[in-house]
């Protein structure tokens, strides 16, 4: 039998990306991640958190189809380094005020949440390939702040997106939806822009595609984007306005700032002490009007008053000089290691009553999680002398008559934190706070922009006492209407009318946020399940990342979210006239029997 020879088809070779050029990506979103940071106080650049996730969601594509592109398996690899990248920026730029407590816990707690971002980033990419994909990918930056407020030891919500929005179009949303509607908001804009950029990209490129690739999904994302915030502001004040009262929130000042202001108990009490009598002589004098309550802030009196009789009745005296109960914040002893961080309700005759506890409490800072280890690598750690014991009820609390949602300090960036206080009927939210470790580091302002979202998110007044700044007052719209200097003695008083009832977001409480989180990671699941079957060669339904065969152009990009097909090349290129003639694949050469079933000339060799 005569000996057959089988032919290669020709076939154009892969256009392969220039070398190095595979990391542009990485570089972009480190970039992007650097850049988000301005977006939050104190600079309060609102305007970049969306322009910064539309430049993560092209970058995080851009890696994944580079890597296909270049016949790499897993281009969700490419597209999870960039995520790290990213977060990894952002979050050592983020949180560079923790250097306070030490360069390394700086450099532990900034490594620990980029990892957050790592399947964030392949995520990104994967859904992409589906119809949508604008929606999902503004989804996923719920999931990825769901999963980074709670764990490990009880999350780190600082850097939210919501918290770069507090003060925009967008705030209102926080009264429908609380923080993290705030921040599927942000996304969704970002995320359209990305579909957008990539929409004149393919223009550009080539100008048959564009209606191909502007489809009525894009568009009807976009017209909800444009909705949202419309939305937030036509919604009313939901709450309800009672009588007004004046209230006085007393900033006392510390003499020294960072980890030493936790060993000048005694000047901080009296520094307290003496803006209190101040204040209460111009309230004798008619120069100030009498107050309903004062409020002082978290650690104004470290020296344990239910047991150091001198301090208990400088507290008493304070409170028989304003004419009024006094929440003092205090610490309380529990035994020679462990102490309380609480909120003590001071009457001028009785003395201590109500208590509020902190229930979350601070790693590093009031708290040394995995003790036993981390002693070992951070010295600083030497500087916090005892843990706090976190209390278990909610900060619900009358002083002066006036009921109170009280939180203490890192509490204000959580939700249940202060959502929990809120739904025990305080009118009035209280944070009562010590700032004076992270002075003039930028996180003082930081907290005040995540009050402001907190006024709106519930509907309530918020009166915020500092130990050294930044006090505070803030209406339910989020206006700041009275705010001190840092490091300066001051008295914030004014008259406050407490809310009643509840807003949208209050009685939702945290149902929307796992339903989003819930529905990004849903389609994060068939995104990877349509990967699989399109590596396998079964059908796609969406344009997002393709594959290596799919993308003869490793520049190639797809619009986002669009469902278009992608297409075939304009035409098959040629071979070169003056090569040899080629025979048909699996054609037999001359004198040969010709086989029963010849393969075709465009089906390539395996």
């Amino acid at each position: 039998m005569a000996r057959q020879r089988r032919i290669t088809a020709w076939r154009p070779p892969l256009r392969r990306p220039r070398p190095g050029r595979h990391w542009l990506p990485q570089l972009a979103a480190a970039g992007f991640g650097a850049l988000l940071v301005p977006a939050f106080a104190p600079v309060g650049w609102f305007w970049l958190a969306p322009l910064c996730v539309a430049g993560y969601t092209l970058c995080a594509q851009a890696a994944a189809n580079s890597r296909a592109a270049r016949g790499l398996r897993r281009p969700a690899t490419a597209a999870a380094w960039t995520g790290f990248w990213f977060g990894l920026t952002f979050s050592i730029l983020m949180f560079e005020w923790v250097t306070v407590v030490g360069t390394d816990a700086w450099i532990i707690l900034g490594f620990l949440e980029a990892l957050y971002f790592i399947p964030f980033g392949a995520a990104t990419a994967a859904v992409a390939r589906l119809r949508g994909a604008v929606l999902w990918q503004a989804l996923l930056w719920v999931a990825e702040e769901a999963a980074r407020d709670r764990w490990p030891v009880g999350g780190f919500s600082w850097g939210r997106l919501a918290f770069s929005q507090t003060h925009t179009l967008l705030t209102p949303l926080a009264a429908l939806g609380g923080a993290p509607l705030v921040t599927f908001a942000t996304a969704l804009i970002g995320t359209l822009l990305a579909a957008f950029a990539l929409t004149v990209y393919q223009a550009a490129r080539r100008t048959d595609r564009f209606r191909a690739a502007w489809s009525w999904p894009l568009a009807a994302w976009t017209v909800l984007a444009v909705a949202l915030p419309a939305v937030g502001w036509l919604v009313p004040l939901q709450t309800n306005a009672g009588a007004p009262v004046q209230l006085a929130a007393i900033q006392g000042d510390v003499p020294r700032t960072g980890l030493d202001a936790y060993g000048q108990a005694a000047a901080v009490l009296d520094n307290h002490l003496a803006v209190t009598e101040q204040y209460a002589a111009e309230v004798a004098a008619g120069k100030a009007p009498k107050p309903a309550a004062v409020i002082w802030p978290e650690d104004s009196d470290d020296v344990d008053p239910t047991t150091d009789p001198v301090v208990a009745a400088e507290l008493t005296a304070a409170a028989q000089a304003v004419g009024t109960q006094i929440l003092v914040g205090t610490v309380v002893s529990v035994d020679a290691n462990h102490a309380r961080n609480e909120g003590v309700v001071w009457d001028p005759v009785t003395g201590p009553g109500q208590t509020y506890v902190k229930r979350h409490l601070v790693p590093m800072g009031e708290y040394v999680p995995f003790e036993s280890t981390l002693r070992k690598y951070i010295s600083e750690l030497a500087r916090v002398p005892r843990s706090y014991v976190p209390g278990s009820t909610p900060g619900v609390l009358t002083v002066g008559g006036v009921r109170l949602a009280d939180v203490i300090c890192f509490e204000v960036a959580y939700d249940d934190m202060v959502r929990s206080s809120v739904l025990g009927n305080g009118g009035v939210i209280v944070v009562q706070t010590n700032n004076a470790t992270y002075g003039w580091t930028g996180q003082p302002e930081q907290q005040l922009a995540i009050s402001q979202l907190r006024a709106v998110e519930h509907g309530r007044p918020v009166l915020i006492a500092a130990t050294s700044g930044i006090s505070g007052y803030i209406t339910p719209d989020g206006v700041v209407h009275q705010q001190t200097r840092q490091f300066t003695p001051a008295v914030v008083a004014a008259d406050v009318t407490p809310r009643t009832g509840f807003t949208l977001a209050d009685r939702v409480g945290a149902w929307p946020e796992a339903a989003m989180a819930a529905a990004a990671l849903v389609a994060w699941a068939l995104a990877l399940r349509a990967g699989r079957r399109s590596a396998l060669g079964g059908p796609s339904n969406g344009s997002g990342t393709l594959s290596a065969s799919e993308q003869p152009d490793a520049e190639r990009l797809e619009p986002v979210g669009t469902g278009a097909a992608p297409q075939e090349p304009e035409s098959e290129p040629q071979p070169d006239a003056s090569a040899p003639p080629r025979e048909a694949v699996g054609a037999p050469v001359a004198g040969a029997a010709a086989p029963d079933h010849p393969t075709t000339a465009r089906k390539a060799s395996t």
